[in-house]
């Protein structure tokens, strides 16, 4: 099971970035994919998940309305869309996956500690 996360880089305050996770290894049809992101000095926050096995799509608070998931199965990637970017969404942000259990709360969907395979972390700065 691999995971590549890719697209982070330096927008304006306002601008759009569209992350990729490429799964490689096994499908995502089974599988929960979230997108996690670590700014300095902080912990690491849920962003968003899809799990559409089970028909769930969860944002963090902080990005509803402004970032959206999908995934296309063709490619065995999921994509994060950013619209609006705010300083406050700079970050590494990371991508991982984890067997699909439904049932599962949106908190836990969301938490770090539900996931098994990570991807590397891409940057993504938003800066005037």
């Amino acid at each position: 099971v691999q995971l590549q996360a890719s697209g982070g880089g330096l927008v304006q305050p306002g601008g759009s970035l569209r992350l990729s996770c490429a799964a490689s290894g096994f499908t995502l049809d089974y599988y929960a994919i979230g997108w996690f992101r670590q700014a300095p000095g902080k912990e690491r926050e849920g962003v968003s998940c899809i799990a559409t096995s089970i028909g769930s799509i969860y944002y963090a608070d902080s990005v509803k309305g402004r970032f959206t998931i999908s995934k296309d199965n063709a490619k065995n990637t999921v994509y994060l869309q950013m619209n609006s970017l705010k300083p406050e969404d700079t970050a590494v942000y990371y991508c991982a996956a984890v067997r699909v259990i439904a049932g599962t709360p949106r908190g836990v969907m969301l938490s770090e500690r539900l996931y098994d395979y990570w991807g590397q972390g891409t940057q993504v700065t938003v800066s005037s």
